[in-house]
């Protein structure tokens, strides 16, 4: 049942309510499909929830903005919040539940437990971005545990996370099946990013070069060449198109994410950079 008539969905806030309902759709033989989201919702979500529906009888989309995963530096406090326009969008594309719990029912007082996974958080985003794995792998076993989807989709765009869940998963012995969803992109090709919105205009032209660059670069990796030239030539030509800073560039095992010299096995070509004060990320397949 829904907790509140306020939006154009039936709704859940807490646990409790969230687990009636989909033990209900469970006890009719109905496939759950699950989309994880911190709101802000483009295209790009759309599209994960198609696949959902895709797959599965009903489908739950969470909105949580995870203050775990952000850093003391970052930008929790500013994440964009519109869950009266979020809820619009899923409506219409008939979500039926959407699952919009507070900061205290996902961390309730006392709550000490923190979810650590190794080895592929420990390079990228796990150095620039200390402890930021830990409090997603938190909060995605929490959902899972709380949603018990049949299925969860899962966006490349953040490669690493979509890694790290799939490790968390099949570590725990989760029963719901991971589904990768490609990477959605506008017209210029930058990858739809609700970060995108912090963007000047001047900001959202130098954005554009970031994957011409990353498709430039993954285009001569594939013939066979040394990644290192590649990936210094890389990272000049983001600096030369304007951005700040460009934190990494590198050619990984598509699987482990160890780097490599040379695109000699399924590979994933990774970046992320800054633009004015906006960090993006993305990535291709190589």
């Amino acid at each position: 049942m829904s907790e509140t008539n306020a939006l154009p969905l039936p709704v859940a806030r807490s646990v409790a309510a969230l687990r009636r309902t989909v033990q209900a759709w469970r006890a009719a033989g109905l496939r759950v499909g699950f989309v994880p989201t911190m709101g802000a919702l483009h295209a790009g979500h759309l599209s994960l929830v198609d696949m959902a529906r895709a797959r599965a009888d009903r489908v739950v989309v969470s909105i949580f903005v995870n203050p775990t995963q952000f850093g003391p530096n970052e930008d929790f406090g500013k994440y964009p919040r519109q869950e009266a326009a979020d809820a619009a969008r899923l409506a219409a594309f008939g979500v039926d539940l959407l699952y919009a719990p507070a900061v205290d029912e996902m961390y309730p007082a006392g709550a000490a437990t923190t979810v650590k996974v190794g080895v592929v958080t420990e390079r990228l985003e796990g150095v620039c971005r200390p402890g930021h794995f830990d409090g997603v792998a938190t909060i995605v076993a929490k959902l899972l545990n709380q949603v018990q989807p049949h299925v969860a989709v899962f966006g490349e765009k953040d490669y690493q996370q979509l890694l790290v869940v799939r490790r968390l998963a099949a570590d725990l012995d989760m029963d719901t099946d991971i589904v990768p969803g490609p990477t959605v992109r506008e017209a210029d090709g930058l990858a739809m990013s609700s970060r995108n919105a912090y963007l000047s205009d001047e900001d959202r032209a130098v954005a554009a070069s970031l994957p011409s660059t990353l498709n430039f670069v993954a285009t001569q990796l594939r013939t066979g060449a040394d990644a290192a030239p590649l990936l210094d030539a890389g990272r000049t030509r983001l600096l030369k198109a304007g951005f700040s800073e460009v934190q990494y560039l590198d050619l990984a095992c598509a699987t482990t994410l160890a780097p490599l010299e040379k695109a000699d096995r399924p590979a994933r070509l990774l970046v992320a950079a800054k633009v004015g004060a906006t960090r993006l990320i993305d990535n291709v397949a190589v």
